[in-house]
């Protein structure tokens, strides 16, 4: 289906030159002198690259339908991740090269979507905070009243992010899925 560039919004999944590409973010141009266009930063969903390009605002692309599956991650056997579909039950096998770095965020029995464009699977979409616990963490440094101090901590999927020095083993705590980064207490 093909849509005007001007009609494109962010998180659109569009084809170009046959590769498919998901719009991180867009800016109409208007300059002083000549016509507008649209620049676009887009991600290429098979290699993760990203990329910038400009468009003249006359011309349309093809847009891709991305099926969202709605999965349950059950366990991984080595090379891969298994996810089992909410609604068919069918189980799913995602190779770790496609996971990439959202493995260090799976826990068992977290709901995920999983992105198939053509009955391929383009990647994984993880809840954007996480709550984990706490499974190992260095004591705090004696005499450190700095603002904002932050001590190493390990999650329990064997993550390791910073916490504050106030954060002991054993807690529960909320993770940013997209940076890694602690956003709270549970």
């Amino acid at each position: 289906m093909n849509i005007s560039i001007n009609d494109i919004k962010n998180g659109m999944t569009i084809i170009i030159d046959g590769k498919l590409y998901q719009i991180e973010d867009f800016q109409h141009v208007k300059p002083g002198k000549g016509s507008a266009f649209m620049r676009i930063k887009l991600r290429n969903l098979k290699t993760g690259a990203l990329i910038e390009q400009t468009f003249n605002t006359n011309i349309s692309v093809e847009k891709a339908h991305v099926d969202h599956l709605p999965m349950q991650y059950l366990y991984a056997d080595g090379t891969n991740y298994v996810f089992m579909n909410t609604e068919t039950y069918e189980q799913l096998e995602v190779p770790a090269e496609t996971i990439g770095d959202k493995k260090n965020f799976l826990k068992e029995g977290m709901e995920v979507s999983i992105q198939m464009y053509n009955g391929s699977i383009l990647g994984i979409n993880l809840p954007d905070k996480v709550e984990y616990e706490i499974i190992e963490t260095t004591d705090a440094t004696k005499g450190n009243t700095t603002n904002n101090a932050q001590k190493d901590a390990t999650i329990e999927t064997g993550y390791k992010i910073r916490v504050p020095l106030f954060i002991n083993q054993g807690e529960h705590v909320i993770v940013t899925t997209a940076d890694g980064k602690y956003a709270g207490r549970a």
